[in-house]
């Protein structure tokens, strides 16, 4: 049984990972391909739901409309769920806008206290 060199041995080593690392960069490559696709499938499906979705409200607007038409002419009835929708979207509109007062400023507070007292600490081991 014969030895080969140690360079030799390194050499081949070197190409056997090479390859490895090439072969799994490659059915990383494949899998996120096919991961996109399902992604751009879902999102073409969630894109079409929320259409329908927008459909369906406007069907009820008009559904709301028309049961209020029975008791009040048409133009009242129309105002009344206008009125209505109107007041709706100025409550989610304030909620939302308290929520983006909550949520600023965007930088991550926490994460960035922590970071300076990691760097006074190192900084302080680095006097000692």
């Amino acid at each position: 049984m014969g030895q080969e060199p140690v360079s030799e041995l390194v050499q081949r080593a070197s190409h056997q990972l090479t390859e490895l690392v090439r072969g799994e960069l490659q059915l990383a490559q494949a899998e996120m391909k096919e991961k996109g696709r399902r992604y751009g499938r879902g999102g073409g499906l969630f894109g079409g739901a929320g259409v329908v979705g927008f459909l369906m409200l406007q069907a009820g607007v008009a559904s709301a409309i028309a049961g209020i038409s029975v008791v009040w002419p048409v133009w009242a009835a129309a105002l009344i769920v206008t009125g209505v929708l109107g007041v709706l979207a100025a409550v989610l509109a304030a909620r939302g806008r308290r929520q983006f007062g909550r949520a600023a400023p965007p930088a991550p507070a926490a994460a960035l206290e922590n970071l300076k007292a990691d760097v006074a600490e190192i900084k302080e081991s680095a006097h000692r």
